[in-house]
C-alpha cells in the first residue's frame, strides 16, 4: 500500500481483538495502536488505513442468552468506534443460547439486534467526535451473506444475494 499509494483496510474480528483481549491479548485500541505504529514505523500515510471490525456482535458469546450476549456485543462495537475503526461489519445472524435450536432465526430478531448495535456504534462516533473533531464517521457492512470469520473453509459455489424480502 505504502509502495503503491493506496489505501489498505486491515480488519480484526470479535475473536482476535474484542474488549477482554481476544486470542490476540489486543483491545481495539491496542490493534489500533498497534497498527498506526507499524505505519509510522515504514513511512507509510495514516491517511491510506482503513481499520476494519469484521463480524462485530454476539458471536464470540453464542453459549450465553441473548441479554449478556448483546451487551457484551454492545461494549465490543463501542469500543471498536471509539478506538477510531472506520469499517464496521455488524453481524448479529447467530443463535444464542436462548434462541430456539430447532427452528431458524428470525429476520427481525437478527434485523433489532443489528439496529441496537449500529445506535450504540453512532452514539460512540459522536463521543469520538469531540476528541477527535475530523474523525471519520464509520461505514457500515450488514449482515452475515459473506464467508465466516476467518474466511470459507471450503470452495464456495457462489456469492448469496439478499432476498429483497429478506433486505
Amino acid at each position: 500500500a505504502k509502495e503503491l499509494d493506496k489505501p489498505v483496510l486491515i480488519e480484526a474480528t470479535a475473536n482476535q481483538v474484542n474488549q477482554f483481549g481476544g486470542y490476540t491479548g489486543m483491545k481495539p485500541e491496542d490493534f489500533m495502536r498497534f497498527v498506526l505504529d507499524l505505519a509510522d514505523k515504514v513511512g507509510m500515510d495514516r491517511k491510506l488505513l482503513i481499520p476494519g471490525g469484521d463480524h462485530l456482535g454476539p458471536l464470540t458469546w453464542v453459549s450465553e442468552p441473548e441479554s449478556s450476549a448483546m451487551e457484551k456485543a454492545k461494549e465490543l462495537v463501542r469500543q471498536f468506534v471509539a478506538a477510531g475503526f472506520t469499517k464496521i461489519h455488524l453481524d448479529t445472524s447467530m443463535k444464542l443460547g436462548d434462541d430456539a435450536a430447532d427452528k431458524p432465526l428470525a429476520t427481525e430478531v437478527i434485523a433489532r439486534r443489528g439496529v441496537e448495535l449500529y445506535k450504540v456504534c453512532m452514539v460512540a462516533y459522536e463521543k469520538r467526535l469531540e476528541q477527535v473533531p475530523d474523525a471519520l464517521r464509520p461505514v457500515f457492512i450488514i449482515g452475515s451473506e459473506v464467508p465466516i470469520p476467518g474466511g470459507a473453509q471450503e470452495e464456495e459455489e457462489g456469492i448469496s444475494v439478499t432476498k429483497p424480502e429478506d433486505f
